[in-house]
C-alpha cells in the first residue's frame, strides 16, 4: 500500500504549536515579519512621497505655464486693445494637448472607417444595424460633411477617396424634398469649405450646381425663402406644422454660404437672394433684436411671439455676427454687426440664474419667460466670445463674462447626468437648479464648439479639461465596434442607432481644434458656418461684387503670395504640430 504524503507540508513550520516548542525559530519568525513589514511600509511611503512630489511638480508646471501665458499676453498686447488681440496667439507646446488631439483623431478614424465599411455613399451610418440610411436624399451627407475634417486632420487618403466619390457620384437631380437649411449648411457649406482648403475647382462647380437647384426656394413675395424644396422639380413650400410660415433659423442661415459662393464665382445672384432676406427683416427688426421664430414669406412679418436661442431660432443670431466677419468687418457689412449687438442686448434680457447654484441660462420667451434652455443654445457662449474680440472694452467684458458663465452651465448639462452626456434640453426649477427635459443625446457639438472659442479667447486650459471630459464620456457611452451612436436616455445610457453626420463635421472637429494651436484655422482668416465648415474671409469693400476677391486661385496667389500659408500650417500640423504665430492679412 502506498504511503500518503503528510498533509501539513511546509505549513507545519508556521503552526503556532510548532513555533512555541522552538523559541529560536519563533524569534526568527517574529523578526522576519517585522523586517518585511517595515520594508513594505517604507516602500509604500517612498511611492506615496514620490507621487506627491510629482503632483506638486505638475501643479507648479501648470502654474508657471499660466503665468507664462499671462506674460505672453502682456507682451503681445502692449500698446494695443487687449480684448481685440485675445485668442489669436495661443500656441500648442503642451504634450497633454497633443496626446488628446491624437485621441480625437483616432476617434475620427474609427467613425470614418465604420462609415466606409457599412454605409459608404449613403447619408449616414446606423452603427448597431451596420447599414446606411438616406435621410438627406442620398446626397452622401457624411462624406461631404467630413471633407474638411479629414483635410484638417491630415487624413489624406481618406480625403482623396471622399473627393473621388463627390466627383463621380454626387448628383442633385433627385426627386427629393430637401430641407433648404440642412442642405445649405451641410452640403453647400461642406463643398465651399473643401474648395477653400484644397483649391480644387470641382468642389466649387458642385457647390454652384447645388445652389442653382436651391434658388427657387427664394421665389416668394418678400424674398424670404420657403423651408423645403424638391431638388428635381424646384417646387418649394413650407410644412403645415409652421402654419405656412418660414423658420427664422432656416431663412437666416444661408447668408454665409450664398455670399461666399457669389464671392468665389463672381455671380451676384446668390448674394442678392441672401441679403434681400436680411434687408426685409430689418424692416421689422425689434428694438431688442429678438425676432420670433416664425416669419411669413408673404408679408415678412412675425407670425408668433415665441423667441428662442435654441431650436428654430439659434443660428440666425449666429450668422449676423459671422456674415460681418466673412466680409472682413468692413463698413459694407457693418449693419450685420449692429443687428447682432442689438440682439445680444436682447439675449442678456433673457438670462436668469438658477437656485441654489446660480447657473446662468438663457430662457425662452413667449408672453412671459420660460425657464427652459436647449443644448442647441450652447452655441451662444462661443458666439459671445467670438464677438467680444472686436467689441468696445465695456461690451467685450460683458460678452466674455456672460460667455464664461453660460459655458459653465452647458458643461454641467453634461457633468450632472449619470452618463456625463447632456440631454437635448433642460428645465430650471426654483431650488432644484437644472433638470433634464428631453433626455436623448444625439452627439451634438454646441458645447464643445463654445469650449473651443473660449479657449482661443482666454487661453484658459480649464476649457480644454472640460472638453476632454466630454470626449471621454462619448468614448465610454457612444463608441461601439461599428462607429458611434447617440443615447436615447442620458440617465439610463440606452443607446440609439445613428451616427449623425455632424458628429464628424462638428463635434470631432471642434474637439480636435480645442487641443490644437489657434494658428490652425485662425479666427481672423476663417469663419465657421453653423455646421463647422470653415470658409475663408474675403473683404467686401462695396455693396456689390465690385472690389471683391473673385477667389481665382492664380489671381489670389499673384496678389497675395502668403495665401498658401494656410496649407503650410496644416502640413506642419500633420507632421509635428509645431506652430508659430502667423501674420497673414488677406
Amino acid at each position: 500500500m502506498a504511503r500518503q504524503r503528510s498533509s501539513g507540508g511546509c505549513l507545519r513550520y508556521m503552526h503556532p504549536s510548532y513555533l512555541l516548542k522552538r523559541p529560536r525559530q519563533l524569534a526568527f519568525t517574529v523578526i522576519l515579519f517585522v523586517f518585511l513589514t517595515l520594508a513594505f511600509w517604507d516602500r509604500q511611503t517612498i511611492i506615496r512621497d514620490y507621487q506627491e512630489e510629482i503632483t506638486k511638480l505638475n501643479e507648479l508646471n501648470e502654474k508657471l505655464s499660466h503665468q507664462l501665458q499671462d506674460f505672453s499676453k502682456l507682451l503681445n498686447v502692449e500698446g494695443q486693445d487687449s480684448v481685440h488681440m485675445q485668442g489669436e496667439h495661443f500656441s500648442d507646446n503642451d504634450a497633454i494637448a497633443r496626446e488628446r488631439r491624437d485621441k480625437v483623431k483616432a476617434a475620427m478614424i474609427h467613425a470614418w472607417s465604420s462609415y466606409e465599411k457599412y454605409a459608404w455613399g449613403m447619408d449616414e451610418l446606423l452603427p448597431q444595424s451596420r447599414r446606411g440610411s438616406n435621410d438627406f436624399g442620398g446626397l452622401g451627407a457624411t462624406i461631404v460633411d467630413s471633407l474638411d475634417t479629414l483635410y484638417i486632420m491630415g487624413l489624406n487618403d481618406e480625403f482623396h477617396k471622399a473627393k473621388e466619390w463627390v466627383a463621380a457620384n454626387m448628383t442633385f437631380d433627385k426627386y427629393y424634398d430637401a430641407s433648404v437649411f440642412e442642405t445649405t449648411i451641410r452640403v453647400l457649406g461642406g463643398l465651399l469649405s473643401a474648395y477653400d482648403l484644397s483649391e480644387d475647382s470641382m468642389f466649387l462647380d458642385k457647390a454652384k450646381e447645388l445652389a442653382d437647384r436651391l434658388l427657387p426656394a427664394w421665389n416668394t413675395p418678400t424674398g424670404i425663402p420657403y423651408t423645403t424644396i424638391n431638388l428635381h422639380s424646384g417646387h418649394a413650400n413650407n410644412p403645415g406644422w409652421t402654419g405656412g410660415s418660414s423658420v427664422l433659423a432656416d431663412l437666416g442661415t444661408e447668408q454665409v454660404e450664398l455670399i461666399g459662393l457669389s464671392q468665389r464665382t463672381g455671380n451676384p445672384v446668390y448674394m442678392e437672394k441672401a441679403e434681400k432676406v436680411i434687408n426685409k427683416l430689418r424692416e421689422v427688426f425689434p428694438t431688442d433684436g429678438l425676432l420670433p421664430m416664425y416669419i411669413s414669406p408673404d408679408t415678412g412679418k412675425p407670425t408668433t411671439s415665441k423667441v428662442t436661442f435654441g431650436a428654430m431660432g439659434d443660428s440666425f443670431f449666429e450668422y449676423l455676427l459671422k456674415v460681418w466677419i466673412l466680409g472682413n468687418k468692413t463698413e459694407t457689412v457693418k449693419h450685420y454687426r449692429e443687428m447682432w449687438e442689438q440682439s445680444m442686448e436682447g439675449l442678456l434680457s433673457l438670462t436668469k440664474k438658477s437656485s441654489p447654484s446660480n447657473y446662468l441660462y438663457i430662457a425662452e420667451r413667449a408672453h412671459t419667460l420660460i425657464d427652459k434652455m436647449d443644448e442647441l443654445a450652447c452655441f451662444a457662449p462661443g458666439m459671445l466670445a467670438l464677438g467680444s474680440m472686436d467689441a468696445t472694452a465695456e461690451k467685450a467684458s460683458v460678452y466674455l463674462d456672460t460667455a464664461k458663465e453660460l459655458v459653465k452651465t452647458c458643461y454641467n448639462f453634461y457633468a450632472r447626468t449619470p452618463t456625463k452626456l447632456a440631454g437635448e434640453n433642460y428645465i430650471f426649477r426654483e431650488g432644484q437648479d437644472m433638470m433634464v427635459g428631453t433626455s436623448w443625446n444625439i452627439l451634438r457639438p454646441e458645447t464643445v464648439e463654445s469650449l473651443m472659442y473660449l479657449w482661443r479667447t482666454t487661453g484658459d486650459n480649464l476649457y480644454r479639461d472640460w472638453g476632454w471630459n466630454i470626449f471621454l464620456a462619448f468614448e465610454k457611452q457612444s463608441r461601439i465596434a461599428s462607429g458611434y451612436v447617440g443615447l436615447r436616455d442620458v440617465n439610463s445610457g440606452l443607446k440609439d442607432d445613428k451616427m449623425q453626420s455632424f458628429f464628424l463635421a462638428e463635434t470631432l472637429k471642434y474637439l480636435y481644434l480645442l487641443f490644437s494651436s489657434s494658428d490652425l484655422i485662425p479666427l481672423n482668416e476663417w469663419v465657421f458656418n453653423t455646421e463647422a465648415h470653415p470658409i475663408r474671409v474675403i473683404t467686401r469693400s462695396r455693396p456689390g461684387l465690385e472690389g471683391m476677391d473673385q477667389h481665382n486661385s492664380k489671381r489670389r496667389e499673384s496678389q497675395n503670395p502668403n495665401i498658401n500659408h494656410v496649407k503650410d500650417i496644416l502640413e506642419r500640423t500633420r507632421h509635428n504640430h509645431l506652430f508659430g504665430r502667423r501674420e497673414v492679412k488677406l
